[in-house]
């Protein structure tokens, strides 16, 4: 009891951390998939690739072939990809937490294979993998 009371800061700390992981859990969002994985499942299962995050982001790099629907607007603009329910669908953002929240709403549509890039756009580009400007 001691340790707790002097280390309140820590413990609090250790809870809420806690507390966050299983929010996450609990939400429903994807699969952690790595850029490497990602990079198999768009060369040999054809996967979807959706970045939700903000224009400005998207504007200044995105994954080539990418499509952009911000986090704000995927529950209105899911019909737009509801024909690839079956195609594994790799969601990113700038450092997988939005995409974790936008993997949730996928899965609660329907869409059967939903992954989140584990350190989003910025683990793509730090594989040196290609990242483009063109819309």
């Amino acid at each position: 009891m001691d340790f707790v009371q002097q280390n309140m800061m820590w413990v609090m700390l250790a809870a809420i951390s806690g507390g966050m992981l299983l929010l996450q859990t609990l939400r429903g969002g994807g699969d952690n998939i790595s850029v490497a994985d990602a990079t198999l499942k768009l060369n040999r299962e054809d996967a979807l690739i959706i970045d939700v995050r903000e224009t400005h982001e998207w504007d200044r790099g995105h994954i080539p072939n990418a499509r952009h629907i911000a986090l704000g607007q995927i529950g209105k603009r899911i019909q737009e990809i509801e024909k690839f329910k079956s195609r594994p669908v790799i969601v990113v953002c700038a450092s997988g937490n939005r995409s974790s929240s936008a993997c949730g709403t996928l899965k609660r549509a329907g869409f059967e294979q939903v992954f989140n890039l584990a350190g989003g756009i910025g683990a793509w580009s730090e594989a040196n993998l290609p990242v483009t400007t063109k819309h």
